[in-house]
């Protein structure tokens, strides 16, 4: 783990916000007689890693998504355009992933694929593929390392992938 705050900053930017909110929470609790908006100053930095860490989820989730899409669903059309989204969701995670948000991803895991299969599952009823919705499993059956991987993609009953 980086020693000073600008080797934090470029190592683990998560971590960095954590740790800057942190020392400013301290700095402003010995009342110093400077000019700072402390508590929006606390947490606009606070907030800057919270995003990036909830973007980087979001992507996640997208991903499952349409993981589960290729998987599941009978439709022909649309997988060109899965897989893309799958492959820019990727690229977005790659730019925004640090270590902190990197080890907090499988404990988060469970949670999202429940969203995602939740979305999925009411996306295939809209489209009438109620037996890919009602085919589902309950848990994530792919690993968080499989879902990362730029060059993995789940099984599909078509047999296509990029």
């Amino acid at each position: 783990m980086a020693s000073r705050p600008e080797e934090l900053y470029e190592e683990d930017f998560y971590a960095w916000t954590r740790d800057q909110a942190r020392a400013l929470r301290h700095l402003a609790a010995s009342r110093p007689n400077l000019a700072l908006d402390f508590p929006h100053l606390i947490e606009e930095v606070a907030d800057l890693g919270v995003s990036q860490r909830d973007a980087v989820r979001s992507q996640l989730r997208r991903i499952i998504e349409h993981c589960l899409k290729l998987e599941y669903s009978p439709a022909n059309d649309p997988r060109a355009g899965w897989y893309e989204t799958i492959i820019e969701a990727r690229t977005e995670i790659e730019d925004k992933i640090s270590p902190t948000i990197r080890r907090g991803l499988p404990k988060r895991l469970p949670r999202l694929w429940q969203q995602a299969r939740r979305d999925t599952a009411a996306a295939f009823r809209l489209h009438g593929e109620y037996a890919a919705a009602d085919a589902l499993p309950e848990t994530c059956p792919w690993r968080l390392a499989d879902l990362l991987r730029h060059d993995w993609y789940p099984a599909s009953p078509h047999g296509l992938s990029p």
